[in-house]
C-alpha cells in the first residue's frame, strides 16, 4: 500500500504552484502598475515576480517527479497540473504583452516593448495549447493515452526559461540598457515562438494516427 503522506505531496505542490502563481500575478501587477517616478518600486516588484515564477516553476518539475518515482500518478494530478502549468505560463505571456510594457518614443508611438513580447506571440502560445489540449480531450475521450512527447516538454522547459528571463530584463534598467541581454532576450522569444508553434506538428500527425486506428478496430 502507497504511503498516504507520499500520495498527497505531489498533489499539495501542484496546489501550491496555483498559489505562488496567484502570488506571482498580484506583483507583476504592481510592477506594471508603478509609472513614472516609481522606478524602485518597479524593479522591486519585478524581480520579486520574477524570483515567485522561477520557484512555481520549480514545483512544476519535483511534483511531476515525485508522482512518477513514488508511483502515485492520480487523476486530480493529470488533470490539474497541465492546468497550473497552463495558467502560469501562458498567464505570464500575455501579461508581458501588455502596453505597461511597451517603448514609447518621442512621438508618442510604440517603438518596441521592454519584454520583446508582442500579442501575436502570445496569440501564437496560446492557439498551440487549445489545439494539443483538443486533441487530447478527444483521444482520451475515446480512453486512448495522449501524453506529452519530447517536443512538448522541450517547449515547456523553454517557455519556463523565457518568461521570467524576459520580465528581469524590462524591469531591471541596468540590464535593458546592455546589448548582451537584449540580444539573448530576442533570441529566447524567437525560440520560444518556433518551437512552440512547430511543437504542435507532431502532436497532430500522432493524433490523427492514433484517432485512425481507433476507428479501424471498432
Amino acid at each position: 500500500m502507497t504511503d498516504p503522506v507520499r500520495r498527497n505531496i505531489p498533489n499539495t505542490l501542484t496546489i501550491l504552484r496555483l498559489v505562488i502563481a496567484a502570488g506571482f500575478f498580484l506583483t507583476i501587477s504592481l510592477s506594471i502598475l508603478r509609472g513614472e517616478g516609481h522606478e524602485a518600486s518597479r524593479q522591486l516588484w519585478g524581480n520579486i515576480a520574477v524570483g515567485l515564477f522561477i520557484i512555481a516553476a520549480a514545483t512544476d518539475a519535483l511534483d511531476g517527479h515525485l508522482a512518477r518515482k513514488w508511483g502515485v500518478v492520480s487523476d486530480f494530478g493529470r488533470i490539474m497540473d497541465p492546468f497550473c502549468d497552463k495558467v502560469l505560463v501562458l498567464g505570464t505571456f500575455a501579461y508581458l504583452a501588455s502596453p505597461r510594457f511597451a517603448e514609447i518614443d518621442v512621438h508618442d508611438q510604440v517603438s518596441g516593448m521592454t519584454t520583446g513580447i508582442w500579442a501575436w506571440m502570445v496569440v501564437v502560445i496560446i492557439s498551440r495549447e487549445l489545439l494539443v489540449t483538443a486533441i487530447r480531450g478527444v483521444l482520451e475521450s475515446k480512453g486512448i493515452a495522449f501524453g506529452a512527447d519530447w517536443w512538448g516538454k522541450s517547449k515547456m522547459i523553454l517557455q519556463s526559461i523565457t518568461a521570467p528571463y524576459c520580465l528581469f530584463v524590462a524591469v531591471n534598467p541596468g540590464v535593458i540598457s546592455i546589448d548582451f541581454f537584449t540580444g539573448l532576450q530576442g533570441f529566447l522569444i524567437w525560440a520560444t515562438v518556433i518551437v512552440t508553434a512547430v511543437s504542435a506538428i507532431p502532436y497532430v500527425i500522432r493524433g490523427r494516427a492514433l484517432l485512425a486506428d481507433s476507428g479501424a478496430s471498432s
